[in-house]
Protein backbone atom coordinates (compact mmCIF):
# COMPACT_ATOMS: atom_id res chain seq x y z
CA UNK A 1 0.00 0.00 0.00
CA UNK A 2 2.88 2.74 0.75
CA UNK A 3 4.47 1.80 -2.98
CA UNK A 4 1.08 2.83 -4.34
CA UNK A 5 0.50 6.13 -2.19
CA UNK A 6 3.92 7.10 -3.49
CA UNK A 7 3.13 6.15 -6.89
CA UNK A 8 -0.16 7.92 -6.90
CA UNK A 9 1.16 11.31 -5.29
CA UNK A 10 4.41 11.31 -7.69
CA UNK A 11 1.75 11.19 -10.43
CA UNK A 12 -0.31 14.10 -9.22
CA UNK A 13 2.98 15.99 -8.12
CA UNK A 14 4.41 15.80 -11.20
CA UNK A 15 1.12 16.46 -13.95
CA UNK A 16 -1.29 18.18 -11.14
CA UNK A 17 -1.61 21.99 -12.97
CA UNK A 18 -3.71 24.21 -12.13
CA UNK A 19 -3.20 25.38 -8.18
CA UNK A 20 -5.66 23.89 -5.04
CA UNK A 21 -8.67 23.75 -7.00
CA UNK A 22 -7.17 21.02 -9.87
CA UNK A 23 -4.96 19.33 -7.29
CA UNK A 24 -8.26 18.80 -5.37
CA UNK A 25 -10.71 17.52 -8.03
CA UNK A 26 -7.85 15.14 -9.23
CA UNK A 27 -7.35 13.57 -5.59
CA UNK A 28 -10.96 13.08 -5.73
CA UNK A 29 -11.35 11.16 -9.12
CA UNK A 30 -8.24 9.20 -8.08
CA UNK A 31 -8.90 7.96 -4.01
CA UNK A 32 -12.55 8.21 -4.65
CA UNK A 33 -14.11 7.23 -8.10
CA UNK A 34 -11.12 5.11 -9.32
CA UNK A 35 -9.39 3.68 -6.13
CA UNK A 36 -12.05 3.52 -3.74
CA UNK A 37 -9.48 4.48 -1.01
CA UNK A 38 -12.30 6.99 0.60
CA UNK A 39 -16.14 7.03 0.67
CA UNK A 40 -17.38 10.83 -0.43
CA UNK A 41 -18.14 11.55 3.08
CA UNK A 42 -14.59 10.67 4.40
CA UNK A 43 -12.81 12.75 2.03
CA UNK A 44 -15.00 15.63 2.09
CA UNK A 45 -14.40 15.75 5.70
CA UNK A 46 -10.56 15.43 5.38
CA UNK A 47 -11.30 18.47 2.78
CA UNK A 48 -12.95 20.48 5.51
CA UNK A 49 -10.00 19.49 8.17
CA UNK A 50 -7.25 20.29 5.76
CA UNK A 51 -8.99 24.24 4.98
CA UNK A 52 -9.15 24.27 8.66
CA UNK A 53 -5.00 24.51 9.70
CA UNK A 54 -2.74 27.35 7.98
CA UNK A 55 -1.10 26.34 4.39
CA UNK A 56 -1.43 24.81 1.34
CA UNK A 57 -4.60 23.08 1.46
CA UNK A 58 -4.03 20.67 -1.69
CA UNK A 59 -0.65 19.25 -0.32
CA UNK A 60 -2.23 18.92 3.39
CA UNK A 61 -5.59 16.83 1.88
CA UNK A 62 -2.92 14.79 0.27
CA UNK A 63 -1.17 14.08 3.89
CA UNK A 64 -4.08 13.26 5.41
CA UNK A 65 -5.41 11.02 2.90
CA UNK A 66 -1.87 9.35 2.95
CA UNK A 67 -2.06 8.72 7.31
CA UNK A 68 -5.83 7.85 6.47
CA UNK A 69 -4.40 4.97 4.52
CA UNK A 70 -1.25 3.76 5.98
CA UNK A 71 -0.56 6.01 9.30
CA UNK A 72 2.11 7.74 9.73
CA UNK A 73 4.75 6.61 7.31
CA UNK A 74 1.80 7.28 4.41
CA UNK A 75 1.65 10.86 5.99
CA UNK A 76 5.16 11.45 5.53
CA UNK A 77 5.67 9.71 2.04
CA UNK A 78 2.08 11.19 0.52
CA UNK A 79 3.39 14.49 1.05
CA UNK A 80 6.84 14.30 0.41
CA UNK A 81 5.81 12.71 -3.24
CA UNK A 82 3.23 15.29 -3.72
CA UNK A 83 6.09 17.90 -2.94
CA UNK A 84 9.19 17.12 -4.60
CA UNK A 85 8.31 16.60 -8.37
CA UNK A 86 7.22 20.32 -8.16
CA UNK A 87 10.18 21.36 -6.07
CA UNK A 88 13.06 19.24 -8.50
CA UNK A 89 11.01 21.36 -11.44
CA UNK A 90 11.19 24.84 -10.43
CA UNK A 91 15.06 24.33 -9.09
CA UNK A 92 15.57 23.50 -12.44
CA UNK A 93 13.54 26.36 -13.81
CA UNK A 94 15.41 29.07 -11.27
CA UNK A 95 18.84 27.19 -12.05
CA UNK A 96 17.93 28.09 -16.00
CA UNK A 97 16.66 31.58 -14.35
CA UNK A 98 19.81 32.68 -12.71
CA UNK A 99 21.73 31.74 -15.68
CA UNK A 100 19.66 32.94 -18.61
CA UNK A 101 18.34 35.74 -17.28
CA UNK A 102 14.33 34.79 -18.49
CA UNK A 103 11.92 32.26 -17.87
CA UNK A 104 11.33 29.32 -19.82
CA UNK A 105 8.20 29.81 -22.59
CA UNK A 106 5.47 27.69 -21.22
CA UNK A 107 2.43 29.79 -22.64
CA UNK A 108 1.29 27.74 -25.32
CA UNK A 109 1.41 24.85 -23.42
CA UNK A 110 -0.37 26.78 -20.62
CA UNK A 111 -3.19 27.93 -23.11
CA UNK A 112 -4.02 24.70 -23.85
CA UNK A 113 -4.13 23.48 -19.71
CA UNK A 114 -5.95 26.05 -17.79
CA UNK A 115 -9.30 25.42 -20.26
CA UNK A 116 -8.73 21.53 -19.04
CA UNK A 117 -8.65 22.45 -15.68
CA UNK A 118 -11.75 24.77 -15.56
CA UNK A 119 -13.31 21.19 -16.86
CA UNK A 120 -11.82 19.19 -14.08
CA UNK A 121 -12.85 21.30 -11.44
CA UNK A 122 -16.40 21.90 -12.57
CA UNK A 123 -16.72 18.13 -12.64
CA UNK A 124 -15.45 17.82 -9.19
CA UNK A 125 -17.91 21.01 -8.10
CA UNK A 126 -20.83 19.04 -9.66
CA UNK A 127 -19.91 16.01 -7.62
CA UNK A 128 -19.14 17.05 -4.24
CA UNK A 129 -22.68 19.17 -4.86
CA UNK A 130 -24.47 15.87 -5.07
CA UNK A 131 -22.63 14.01 -2.28
CA UNK A 132 -22.66 17.01 0.19
CA UNK A 133 -25.32 19.77 -0.14
CA UNK A 134 -28.53 17.39 0.43
CA UNK A 135 -30.66 20.29 2.19
CA UNK A 136 -31.22 23.21 1.67
CA UNK A 137 -29.63 25.24 4.66
CA UNK A 138 -26.05 23.27 3.40
CA UNK A 139 -27.13 24.57 0.18
CA UNK A 140 -27.87 28.17 1.21
CA UNK A 141 -24.28 28.58 3.49
CA UNK A 142 -22.35 27.17 -0.22
CA UNK A 143 -24.26 30.28 -1.80
CA UNK A 144 -23.50 32.24 1.14
CA UNK A 145 -19.66 30.98 1.09
CA UNK A 146 -19.19 32.16 -2.44
CA UNK A 147 -20.93 35.87 -2.14
CA UNK A 148 -18.55 36.45 1.08
CA UNK A 149 -15.62 35.16 -0.79
CA UNK A 150 -16.75 37.79 -3.50
CA UNK A 151 -16.87 40.68 -1.23
CA UNK A 152 -13.60 39.92 -0.19
CA UNK A 153 -14.32 38.15 3.52
CA UNK A 154 -11.02 35.83 4.28
CA UNK A 155 -11.57 32.53 3.33
CA UNK A 156 -11.09 31.40 7.29
CA UNK A 157 -13.66 33.29 8.11
CA UNK A 158 -15.73 32.07 5.30
CA UNK A 159 -15.37 28.72 7.07
CA UNK A 160 -15.93 29.01 10.48
CA UNK A 161 -18.65 31.11 10.28
CA UNK A 162 -20.46 28.90 7.60
CA UNK A 163 -19.31 25.85 10.35
CA UNK A 164 -20.94 28.08 13.17
CA UNK A 165 -23.45 28.45 11.73
CA UNK A 166 -24.58 24.86 10.80
CA UNK A 167 -24.20 24.49 14.34
CA UNK A 168 -25.61 26.89 15.39
CA UNK A 169 -28.99 24.60 15.79
CA UNK A 170 -27.66 22.05 18.36
CA UNK A 171 -26.13 24.55 20.56
CA UNK A 172 -27.50 27.90 22.81
CA UNK A 173 -24.91 30.08 21.82
CA UNK A 174 -23.62 29.86 18.12
CA UNK A 175 -19.89 28.87 17.75
CA UNK A 176 -19.21 32.44 16.23
CA UNK A 177 -16.25 33.51 18.44
CA UNK A 178 -14.17 30.30 17.07
CA UNK A 179 -11.09 31.82 15.73
CA UNK A 180 -8.38 30.00 14.22
CA UNK A 181 -4.80 29.94 16.18
CA UNK A 182 -1.70 31.14 14.42
CA UNK A 183 1.71 31.16 15.26
CA UNK A 184 3.46 34.42 16.53
CA UNK A 185 6.21 36.17 14.13
CA UNK A 186 8.74 39.15 15.16
CA UNK A 187 9.14 41.89 13.03
CA UNK A 188 12.51 41.05 10.25
CA UNK A 189 15.20 43.62 10.62
CA UNK A 190 15.66 45.81 8.08
CA UNK A 191 18.36 44.58 4.91
CA UNK A 192 19.51 42.01 7.14
CA UNK A 193 22.40 39.35 5.68
CA UNK A 194 21.14 36.46 3.79
CA UNK A 195 21.96 33.45 5.74
CA UNK A 196 20.08 29.93 6.17
CA UNK A 197 18.78 29.67 9.40
CA UNK A 198 16.60 33.23 8.50
CA UNK A 199 15.21 31.90 5.42
CA UNK A 200 13.92 28.38 7.35
CA UNK A 201 12.40 30.88 10.12
CA UNK A 202 10.67 32.93 7.84
CA UNK A 203 9.45 30.67 5.41
CA UNK A 204 8.32 28.35 8.59
CA UNK A 205 6.57 31.79 9.98
CA UNK A 206 4.68 32.14 6.46
CA UNK A 207 3.45 27.96 6.57
CA UNK A 208 2.17 28.20 9.74
CA UNK A 209 0.48 31.58 9.14
CA UNK A 210 -1.16 31.89 5.11
CA UNK A 211 -4.40 30.50 4.96
CA UNK A 212 -6.05 30.80 1.46
CA UNK A 213 -4.87 31.72 -2.11
CA UNK A 214 -1.32 32.66 -3.43
CA UNK A 215 -2.86 35.81 -3.50
CA UNK A 216 -2.31 35.89 0.35
CA UNK A 217 1.43 34.56 0.06
CA UNK A 218 2.14 36.58 -2.24
CA UNK A 219 1.29 39.24 0.27
CA UNK A 220 3.50 37.74 3.05
CA UNK A 221 6.25 37.66 0.30
CA UNK A 222 6.21 41.02 -0.46
CA UNK A 223 6.45 42.03 3.25
CA UNK A 224 9.25 39.66 4.02
CA UNK A 225 11.54 40.05 1.18
CA UNK A 226 10.88 42.26 -0.52
CA UNK A 227 10.70 45.53 2.42
CA UNK A 228 11.71 43.90 5.52
CA UNK A 229 14.98 42.07 3.89
CA UNK A 230 15.56 43.49 0.86
CA UNK A 231 16.69 40.07 -0.45
CA UNK A 232 14.43 40.33 -3.88
CA UNK A 233 13.48 42.77 -5.94
CA UNK A 234 9.46 43.41 -7.12
CA UNK A 235 10.17 41.84 -10.14
CA UNK A 236 11.99 38.87 -9.23
CA UNK A 237 9.05 38.27 -6.54
CA UNK A 238 6.59 38.08 -9.59
CA UNK A 239 8.59 35.75 -11.43
CA UNK A 240 9.01 33.52 -8.68
CA UNK A 241 5.43 33.45 -8.22
CA UNK A 242 4.67 32.92 -12.28
CA UNK A 243 6.95 30.15 -11.59
CA UNK A 244 4.45 28.82 -9.21
CA UNK A 245 1.52 28.74 -11.01
CA UNK A 246 3.20 27.37 -14.25
CA UNK A 247 4.33 24.37 -12.99
CA UNK A 248 2.24 21.78 -11.28
CA UNK A 249 2.44 20.73 -7.53
CA UNK A 250 1.65 22.96 -4.70
CA UNK A 251 1.62 26.68 -5.41
CA UNK A 252 4.19 26.81 -2.68
CA UNK A 253 6.90 25.47 -4.02
CA UNK A 254 7.13 29.41 -5.24
CA UNK A 255 9.35 29.35 -1.87
CA UNK A 256 11.51 26.78 -3.99
CA UNK A 257 12.65 29.61 -6.45
CA UNK A 258 13.12 32.15 -3.87
CA UNK A 259 14.88 30.07 -1.77
CA UNK A 260 17.76 29.05 -4.66
CA UNK A 261 17.62 32.56 -5.82
CA UNK A 262 18.99 33.40 -2.37
CA UNK A 263 20.56 30.78 -1.66
CA UNK A 264 21.85 28.23 -4.40
CA UNK A 265 20.58 24.47 -4.19
CA UNK A 266 20.85 24.81 -0.10
CA UNK A 267 18.43 27.67 0.13
CA UNK A 268 15.96 26.06 -2.32
CA UNK A 269 16.51 22.43 0.04
CA UNK A 270 15.99 25.01 3.39
CA UNK A 271 12.38 27.26 1.78
CA UNK A 272 11.22 24.16 0.43
CA UNK A 273 11.57 22.53 4.09
CA UNK A 274 10.51 25.46 6.26
CA UNK A 275 7.21 26.08 3.94
CA UNK A 276 5.72 23.10 4.14
CA UNK A 277 6.63 21.51 7.36
CA UNK A 278 3.98 23.70 9.58
CA UNK A 279 1.55 21.55 7.66
CA UNK A 280 3.37 17.69 8.35
CA UNK A 281 2.75 18.73 11.53
CA UNK A 282 -1.01 20.11 11.47
CA UNK A 283 -1.88 17.34 10.02
CA UNK A 284 -0.10 15.18 12.13
CA UNK A 285 -1.77 16.97 15.28
CA UNK A 286 -5.24 17.00 14.10
CA UNK A 287 -5.32 13.87 11.56
CA UNK A 288 -5.89 11.41 14.53
CA UNK A 289 -8.82 13.46 16.32
CA UNK A 290 -10.66 13.51 13.36
CA UNK A 291 -12.45 10.43 13.73
CA UNK A 292 -13.59 11.23 17.04
CA UNK A 293 -14.69 14.36 16.30
CA UNK A 294 -16.74 13.63 13.71
CA UNK A 295 -18.72 11.47 16.26
CA UNK A 296 -19.97 14.64 17.84
CA UNK A 297 -23.15 15.69 16.98
CA UNK A 298 -22.32 19.06 17.05
CA UNK A 299 -18.82 19.38 15.80
CA UNK A 300 -20.37 16.43 12.73
CA UNK A 301 -22.78 20.00 11.76
CA UNK A 302 -19.63 22.26 12.26
CA UNK A 303 -17.84 19.76 9.63
CA UNK A 304 -20.88 19.73 7.36
CA UNK A 305 -21.11 23.41 7.68
CA UNK A 306 -17.49 23.64 6.55
CA UNK A 307 -17.60 21.29 4.30
CA UNK A 308 -20.15 23.51 2.28
CA UNK A 309 -18.36 26.42 2.51
CA UNK A 310 -15.41 24.52 1.29
CA UNK A 311 -17.31 24.16 -2.37
CA UNK A 312 -18.85 27.48 -2.27
CA UNK A 313 -14.98 28.39 -2.12
CA UNK A 314 -14.56 25.95 -4.89
CA UNK A 315 -17.30 27.21 -6.64
CA UNK A 316 -15.46 31.04 -6.70
CA UNK A 317 -12.29 29.79 -7.47
CA UNK A 318 -14.04 28.20 -10.79
CA UNK A 319 -15.54 31.52 -11.49
CA UNK A 320 -11.84 33.29 -11.56
CA UNK A 321 -10.47 30.38 -13.08
CA UNK A 322 -12.86 30.44 -16.04
CA UNK A 323 -12.60 34.25 -16.58
CA UNK A 324 -9.25 33.65 -17.25
CA UNK A 325 -8.64 31.05 -19.01
CA UNK A 326 -12.00 30.85 -21.55
CA UNK A 327 -10.66 33.70 -23.91
CA UNK A 328 -10.83 32.69 -27.25
CA UNK A 329 -13.17 30.02 -29.02
CA UNK A 330 -10.29 27.28 -29.02
CA UNK A 331 -10.38 28.04 -25.54
CA UNK A 332 -13.99 26.89 -24.99
CA UNK A 333 -13.78 24.51 -27.57
CA UNK A 334 -11.43 22.43 -25.70
CA UNK A 335 -13.22 22.91 -22.28
CA UNK A 336 -16.48 21.55 -23.75
CA UNK A 337 -14.68 18.68 -25.03
CA UNK A 338 -12.75 17.73 -21.72
CA UNK A 339 -16.35 18.65 -19.51
CA UNK A 340 -18.01 15.84 -22.17
CA UNK A 341 -15.69 13.71 -21.66
CA UNK A 342 -15.23 13.75 -18.20
CA UNK A 343 -19.19 13.61 -17.44
CA UNK A 344 -19.64 11.02 -20.23
CA UNK A 345 -16.51 8.66 -19.72
CA UNK A 346 -15.29 9.88 -16.17
CA UNK A 347 -11.80 10.48 -18.28
CA UNK A 348 -7.97 10.02 -16.64
CA UNK A 349 -7.76 13.94 -16.12
CA UNK A 350 -4.07 13.43 -16.21
CA UNK A 351 -4.40 12.37 -19.89
CA UNK A 352 -6.75 15.32 -20.57
CA UNK A 353 -4.13 17.45 -18.90
CA UNK A 354 -1.30 16.73 -21.40
CA UNK A 355 -3.55 16.08 -24.19
CA UNK A 356 -4.75 19.99 -23.52
CA UNK A 357 -0.97 21.32 -23.13
CA UNK A 358 0.05 19.08 -26.58
CA UNK A 359 -2.75 21.18 -28.01
CA UNK A 360 -1.67 24.63 -27.05
CA UNK A 361 1.36 23.76 -27.60
CA UNK A 362 0.47 23.14 -31.50
CA UNK A 363 -2.11 26.31 -31.57
CA UNK A 364 0.89 28.68 -30.77
CA UNK A 365 3.62 26.84 -32.63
Amino acid sequence: MLRDVALLFLKLGALGFGGPAAHIAMMRQEVVERRRWLSEAEFLDLLGAANLIPGPSSTELAIHIGFRQCGWPGLLLAGVCFILPAACMVTLIAWAYVRFHALPQVAGIMYGIKPVVVAIVLQALWSLCRASLKSWPLRALAMAATAMTAAGVHEIVTLLVCGALASAPRVRRPLLSLAPGVIAAGALAIGEPITLSRLFWVFAKIGSVVFGSGYVLLAFLQADFVERLHWLTSQQLLDAVAVGQVTPGPVFTTATFIGYLVAGVPGAAVATLAIFLPGFLLVALSGPLLPRIRRSVLASAFFDGVTAASIGLIAWVLYLLGKAALVDPLNVGIAIVAAALLFRYRANAVWLILAGGLLGALAHA
